[in-house]
């Protein structure tokens, strides 16, 4: 029996993020090709492989970001020597982010960090995004071991909501985010290249359809409007995947 919303059902599938406002999608065929599994570290294109994942990271790293309205930017950065244990950093992180749920009352908090390295030579320093109004000097007892830096995304044109804000934001740490999958010396293995708080992961609701324009239309009424940009492979000269598509809803 044909069951469209199993992922093997050839069409086209969607995964539909409500809180994010965001959907991707791909046609699957009949018969679908040989994909021989390939062991971590040794794909044909390494470098194609490493901008795929960079670019799985930023997509997940935005609908978080949209998806819990996180238009707050900061930087945490060491005083003296600076940090040049990336453990010490990831404990020193999550004593900062507990202390942070405490000031605020103890209730859970949406958030996402990226570390990054000084050009400078002074060791590591943290970028988090967070979605409410947090005074200051609750930050710095909070941080405790230097400097701290904390701005709301506001350089938008007018008119432009929370959800861009929390776009724009997330295309700023996701940056961060990005170049551990360009240079390798960026990347330290067995740690997470960025983190965000548990529990707060935007729904998916899976659609399909046998056209690109009918699974978009699912999409749109399931929000109850139409896309402000939409992506199409067909639309590309160059494209060596599986027909897909994307689209992104605006919100306030």
């Amino acid at each position: 029996m044909f069951d469209p919303s199993s992922p093997s059902s050839p069409g086209w599938h969607l995964s539909l993020y409500p809180e994010a406002l965001e959907g991707s999608g791909y046609f699957r065929a009949t018969i679908q090709p040989d994909r021989t599994y390939v062991a971590r570290g040794e794909a044909a294109d390494p470098e194609r492989a490493a901008a795929e994942a960079g670019r799985r990271a930023r997509a997940r790293l935005r609908r978080y970001c949209t998806a819990n309205r996180l238009n707050r930017l900061g930087t945490l950065t060491y005083a003296g020597a600076g940090c040049h244990e990336p453990t010490v950093l990831r404990e020193d992180l999550g004593e900062f982010f507990r202390n942070l749920r405490a000031g605020l009352g103890g209730k859970p908090l949406p958030y996402v960090w990226v570390p990054e390295w000084h050009k400078s030579g002074h060791g590591l320093h943290a970028h988090f995004a967070l979605g409410k109004y947090v005074p200051r000097r609750l930050i710095e007892q909070a941080w405790g071991h230097g400097f701290v830096h904390i701005t709301l995304i506001n350089n938008l044109p007018h008119g432009s909501g929370v959800v861009e804000e929390a776009r724009r934001a997330a295309g700023y740490v996701s940056k961060y985010v990005a170049k551990t999958f360009a240079d390798a010396d960026a990347r330290v293995l067995g740690l997470h290249r960025y983190d965000v708080a548990q529990g707060f992961q935007p729904e998916r609701v899976r659609l399909w359809a046998k056209s690109s324009s009918g699974v978009l239309e699912q999409a749109s009424q399931h929000l109850q409007a139409r896309p402000v940009t939409v992506w199409n492979s067909d639309d590309e000269e160059i494209w060596g995947g599986p027909p897909a598509i994307w689209a992104q809803w605006s919100g306030k």
